[in-house]
């Protein structure tokens, strides 16, 4: 077994399930633009990994900081200011956490567990500071970021090994093959609504999912960002303000024009393959960027 490798037994663990369960119901009933700000929509990128360098740059910069005694005072100032940016930190990843898969959502209870009992530390760490009991509170600090880095490795593991926050679209356009992929032609494709055609990959076919309006005809990877839902079972609505391919499984929408989120649980853009029409067959290949 590899040094993280029991995390995935963890993951495995079904037994906190139940426990966990009216924790992600209550994150998921937050209004819906509470959650897509939460979840980086806007941003085009999930907001967790952006607000964690907060805290954690702070509690580091602190630990060395309380090693030389003169600076010992910045210290304070600096684990005060990651115990605050914590708080916008948790709540985005709580966020994310509520639409993953069930595997991910067991590590991330322990990761939160974690985290929280080492903002316990940095917290007492103040307290004691405080009240002039200095060696205590570098003690607590030192402690809090020893649990932190070991809650921070869990978060690693959870966004590299379980591809947490990752775009699952764009694993899938890798696996196209550069060439023009005809499509058929244009009058077989029903209007208004997603259809999946098969492009070609190395050595199996990856599904995309088609929309035509009138002339046009919109391509993308089958496989929705965020968790790989299949796009071409979704539906074409209006959400707010741009026609949006929105997933079945999560209800993410992506806008038609460009891939783009307009509605979360996905941070990441949809992947859009460029599309020409030649003597009335649709043809489409993956953007120049993945050329």
């Amino acid at each position: 077994m590899s040094l993280m490798g029991f995390l995935d037994r963890i993951g495995d663990v079904t037994a906190f399930d139940k426990a966990m369960e009216p924790a992600r119901r209550a994150v998921q009933g937050l209004p819906s633009a509470v959650k897509d700000v939460l979840h980086g929509t806007w941003l085009g990128h999930p907001l967790h990994p952006v607000l964690v360098q907060v805290p954690v740059g702070s509690w580091v910069s602190a630990a060395l900081l309380d090693a030389v005694p003169p600076l010992r005072p910045a210290a304070t100032v600096l684990i005060g200011t990651g115990v605050a940016a914590s708080v916008p930190a948790a709540l985005s990843g709580a966020a994310d956490w509520s639409e993953q898969g069930a595997g991910v959502r067991r590590l991330g209870a322990l990761h939160a567990v974690m985290n929280t009992a080492a903002l316990g530390l940095y917290g007492g760490s103040l307290v004691a500071r405080a009240r002039g009991r200095g060696t205590l509170g570098r003690a607590l600090a030192y402690a809090g970021l020893g649990l932190a880095g070991s809650s921070a490795a869990i978060g690693g593991h959870m966004s590299y090994a379980q591809s947490s926050g990752a775009s699952h679209a764009a694993t899938a356009v890798r696996a196209l093959t550069t060439d023009w992929i005809d499509l058929g032609p244009l009058d077989d494709l029903p209007d208004g609504r997603p259809t999946m055609r098969a492009g070609k990959g190395g050595s199996m076919s990856v599904p995309l999912a088609v929309v035509r309006r009138g002339a046009r005809v919109d391509v993308f990877v089958g496989a929705c960002s965020h968790l790989s839902g299949p796009l071409d079972e979704g539906t074409v609505e209006t959400v707010r303000g741009s026609e949006c391919l929105v997933c079945p499984w999560h209800g993410s929408a992506f806008d038609l024009d460009n891939g783009e989120p307009r509605r979360g649980p996905a941070a990441n853009p949809q992947e859009k393959l460029e599309v020409r029409m030649d003597a009335g067959r649709v043809k489409a290949r993956v953007p120049s960027r993945h050329r």
